[in-house]
Order: C-alpha cells, then sequence, then structure tokens
C-alpha cells in the first residue's frame, strides 16, 4: 500500500507539468502553448493482464509510450496494476505491446527472448496479483514502428530468496556483459517472495 501510494503521489506531481491526467483508458487533455502541442498521459489500471494488453495496445496505437508500471492494492481498485503511458509531440511512431505473464522466471525468460528476436524490448517489470489470488511476475516489452533495424538482445533472469546470492550471480553475468535493466520484489505461485531481476546484452 506504501509503495502504490508513493507510485501515485508521484503520478499526480506530474500534474503540475501536464495539463491533467486521465481517467483509465481515457486521453489527457492536450493544450497548446505558445503554438507548440504538449506532452499527455494516460493512466491505465485493471486486475487482468488481457484486459491490460489490450488497453496498452489501444494507447500505442495512438502513439503513447510505456513511462512505468507499479503492481498493489488501489484504495478504489482493490489489486490492480497501474501503468503510466505518455505521448510526446516529437514523437511520431506508434508502439506495440505484450505483456509476458507467468509464475516461473524460466518461462518469462524464454518468452522474453521469443519476443526479442521478434523485435520487442523489455520496458517494464511488476507482480501481478489478480482479484481472484493469482500471482504472477509480469514483463512489458515493447516495440516501436520506427525500430527497424533495431538492436536485438539476449535475456538471461535472475531469481532468488536471498541479496547476497543475487549479487554473486549478477557480478557472474556482467562479466558475461549482461546489463541489469529492471527488479521487482514480490511472492510468486512457484518461487515464494524472490527478488527477480532482468538483464541483457546485445546480440
Amino acid at each position: 500500500m506504501k509503495l502504490i501510494s508513493t507510485a501515485l503521489a508521484a503520478i499526480l506531481c506530474l500534474a503540475v507539468a501536464a495539463p491533467a491526467l486521465a481517467q483509465p483508458g481515457v486521453p489527457a487533455a492536450r493544450t497548446l502553448r505558445g503554438g507548440v502541442e504538449e506532452r499527455s498521459y494516460k493512466i491505465l489500471a485493471t486486475s487482468k493482464t488481457s484486459t491490460m494488453q489490450k488497453e496498452m495496445q489501444e494507447a500505442g496505437d495512438a502513439g503513447y509510450r510505456f513511462v512505468a508500471v507499479m503492481g498493489g492494492e488501489t484504495a478504489v481498485g482493490g489489486k490492480e496494476v497501474v501503468v503510466l503511458v505518455e505521448k510526446s509531440p516529437d514523437d511520431k511512431n506508434t508502439y506495440s505491446y505484450r505483456l509476458l505473464a507467468t509464475s516461473k522466471t524460466s518461462t518469462l525468460q524464454k518468452e522474453l527472448q521469443e519476443a526479442s528476436d521478434a523485435g520487442y524490448h523489455a520496458v517494464g517489470q511488476t507482480v501481478f496479483e489478480s482479484m481472484f489470488g493469482g500471482k504472477e511476475t509480469v514483463a512489458i516489452v515493447q516495440r516501436s514502428s520506427g525500430a527497424a533495424g533495431a538492436a536485438r538482445y539476449e535475456y538471461k533472469l535472475v531469481a532468488t530468496t536471498k541479496t547476497s546470492t543475487l549479487e554473486k550471480e549478477l557480478k557472474e553475468l556482467a562479466d558475461e556483459g549482461f546489463q541489469a535493466i529492471d527488479l521487482t520484489v514480490g511472492k510468486t505461485a512457484m518461487g515464494g517472495s524472490e527478488i527477480v531481476v532482468i538483464t541483457r546484452r546485445a546480440k
């Protein structure tokens, strides 16, 4: 609850710079200042991964790009994942999204690699807890319409319940050229309470 409150407070702070924040699935208001179109935002919140992927794809088709994700319990929606996306006036690309959800890190690593081979790259990760009590690690991957010829990556996931073990494994991967790009902590159905780190290196 504390993490969600902090995340939502940070999102609301964006209202100082942006004209308004959207309600879930509704575009934020867009204004002109000095004749220049400003950046706009959407907030997407749902308890279903299938619904989130659909809403993210709709936003991506309209030119919105992923910014941040947080899973937890909100005051109004209960157990939800909240995604913030933005649209910049100087970004003419559209975006495609996939949500990769599983309770096994080995499966997630395989799906991340398949997505990478199709031109997607990982942009976010969280633990998705549904209203029915299921817990899954979810990775969000993104592909830009302007990504032709973009770099492809090899992915490896590190999952452990011990920070000392995690540090050792990350050091070994760093020696092989991998870079950590995201981390989440949560209780998954298969692994219990784990720290999951996504790493990658250019192919």
